[in-house]
C-alpha cells in the first residue's frame, strides 16, 4: 500500500509539472507571437455608425480615425507609416487623430512621430487632439506644421456637402461638466467630440453629444481568454462602438503599444467610420 501511495503521489506531481510546463510554454508562445507578429499586423476596421440627428445629406461621410501611435524605441517609423498608408488607401473624407503620438512625453520621438504622419490628407482636413503621453508645447507645433488642426479644449466648424459640421476636441485632463459644456457651447447639432479617453462618454451622453471618438485604451492591448482586457476594465467602452442614450461612441484599439511591446488577441487598427443617420 505504501508503494502504491508513493507511486500515486509521484504521478500527480508529474502531471502538475507537465501542466505547468505546458502553461508556461503557452504563455511564452503567446508573448513571443504578440511581440514579433501580432503587434505589427495593422487591420482596417470598417464600421457604420448610426448617429442621432445626423443629416441625410451627410449620410455616408467617411471618417478616418488613428490614435495611440506611441512612437518610441519599440514602435518604429515603419509601423506608423504603414498605418498611415493603410488608412489613405480607404480615401476618407475627414481624418481625426486621437492623441498619444509618443510615450511618456519623450522629446526624442516628437518629430519622428510627425514625420510618420506626413502622408495623411483628406478633403475636409486632418484634426487632432493630444493624449496624456503628449507634451502640448512639443507636439502641437509639429502637428500644426503638417497642416493639421490641433483642438485643445476648442471647437472648429466645417462645411461639408453644404451642411455644417462641428468638431470639438478636449484636452485629456478636461473632465468637469462645466468645462466640457463650455467647449461645445454653440455647436451645431452635427457635432463630433474628440476625447482621448472614453471616460468622457459620461459627460457627452449627459449633454446629448451625437458622436464621440476616443482611443487611450489600446483595446486592452492584452486580452486574455476568459478574463478579457484586464488592464482596461475601468473604461465604459474598451473598444469598438456603443451607444449611451443619444450618444454614439467609437473607441479605437490604436496603432502602437505602451509599457510592454506586446499585443495578444488585440490587433492594432486604423478605423474607417461611415456615418449614417440613426432612425
Amino acid at each position: 500500500m505504501a508503494r502504491s501511495a508513493a507511486t500515486s503521489r509521484v504521478t500527480r506531481r508529474d502531471i502538475l509539472r507537465g501542466l505547468g510546463a505546458v502553461g508556461m510554454g503557452t504563455i511564452t508562445g503567446a508573448v513571443a507571437h504578440g511581440f514579433f507578429y501580432a503587434r505589427h499586423r495593422i487591420q482596417v476596421t470598417r464600421e457604420e455608425l448610426l448617429v442621432s440627428g445626423w443629416p441625410e445629406a451627410l449620410s455616408g461621410l467617411r471618417v478616418g480615425f488613428i490614435s495611440d501611435l506611441h512612437r518610441s524605441a519599440t514602435v518604429s517609423h515603419e509601423m506608423i507609416a504603414t498605418a498611415v498608408s493603410t488608412l489613405m488607401t480607404e480615401s476618407p473624407d475627414l481624418i481625426i487623430l486621437g492623441g498619444d503620438y509618443v510615450t511618456n512625453r519623450d522629446r526624442r520621438f516628437v518629430q519622428p512621430a510627425a514625420d510618420a504622419l506626413a502622408g495623411l490628407s483628406a478633403k475636409a482636413g486632418v484634426f487632432a487632439v493630444l493624449g496624456n503621453h503628449d507634451e502640448e508645447r512639443d507636439m502641437t507645433p509639429v502637428l500644426t506644421a503638417l497642416g493639421f488642426s490641433v483642438l485643445r479644449d476648442s471647437r472648429t466648424q466645417l462645411t461639408i456637402r453644404g451642411e455644417t459640421v462641428d468638431l470639438a476636441g478636449l484636452r485629456y485632463w478636461t473632465r468637469r461638466m462645466q468645462d466640457v459644456t463650455r467647449v461645445i457651447r454653440g455647436a451645431s447639432p452635427n457635432l463630433i467630440l474628440i476625447a482621448h479617453t472614453p471616460n468622457r462618454l459620461i459627460e457627452a451622453a449627459a449633454l446629448s453629444v451625437p458622436l464621440v471618438l476616443s482611443g487611450h485604451t489600446h483595446g486592452g492591448q492584452i486580452v486574455l481568454p476568459g478574463l478579457g482586457a484586464v488592464a482596461a476594465r475601468d473604461f465604459p467602452v474598451i473598444a469598438g462602438s456603443a451607444r449611451r442614450e443619444n450618444t454614439t461612441v467609437f473607441v479605437t484599439r490604436g496603432v502602437g503599444t505602451v509599457y510592454v511591446p506586446v499585443r495578444i488577441n488585440c490587433p492594432p487598427e486604423v478605423a474607417l467610420l461611415t456615418l449614417r443617420p440613426a432612425l
